[in-house]
């Protein structure tokens, strides 16, 4: 339990003290998401539950993984080459862009719903694993300008395929290592229950 809130308290202090990425222009960016249409939609709402939806994402987030994409850091091949080429102002326009944009919000499957809200909201003290709200906020959109995701009506299988990357430590770009840390203990089965609840949240 000590870990627990040790955990939490840490993910409210990087809350508070993460500075904002600068925001681009979001008309710029609009014209520069052409080569992004085809995965991510014209207006960030992705089609495919494979990719993520980044419409209403916020522009500090959106910067750092496009940042990371391009260095290498985050690494995926198709996003490397898409991210190679582009100016730290193209990011930043592009990452205002999609901020701009209004998510579509999903639904969560209603068997799933009381598990993956007990996991998101409570955690699991047995098996060691922290609650997604610690850090992510109770509606999964957190108000600070931090460089945690907001989560809210993102497609449940995208947001598994994370966890697991994470777990499995495929996916290392995490503020101090917190989602590897949080991952570290939780089940397949608890993994599709919050995925899927994640995909239902409405802020």
């Amino acid at each position: 339990m000590k870990t627990l809130l040790a955990f939490a308290a840490a993910c409210g202090f990087l809350l508070i003290s993460t500075s904002a990425v600068a925001i681009g222009d979001p008309e710029a960016g609009q014209a520069k998401s052409t080569a992004c249409i085809a995965c991510h939609g014209a207006d960030g709402n992705s089609m495919m539950g494979e990719w993520p939806k980044l419409a209403g994402q916020h522009a500090g987030y959106l910067a750092k993984q496009l940042r990371e994409f391009r260095s290498g850091e985050r690494a995926n091949a198709i996003m490397r080459g898409m991210a190679a080429g582009l100016s730290d102002e193209d990011i930043n326009d592009l990452a205002a862009f999609y901020a701009s944009q209004t998510l579509q919000f999903g639904e969560a499957d209603p068997d799933l719903v009381a598990q993956g809200e007990a996991i998101y909201r409570g955690g699991d003290s047995v098996r060691g694993v922290p609650a997604c709200s610690g850090c992510h906020g109770p509606a999964g959109r957190v108000n600070a300008p931090g460089n945690f995701p907001w989560l809210a009506g993102q497609h449940a299988e995208y947001t598994a395929t994370q966890m697991h990357a994470f777990r499995t430590m495929e996916r290392h770009n995490d503020i101090n290592g917190m989602m590897r840390g949080s991952a570290t203990n939780i089940s397949d089965e608890q993994i599709e229950a919050v995925a899927s609840f994640i995909q239902g949240l409405r802020p």
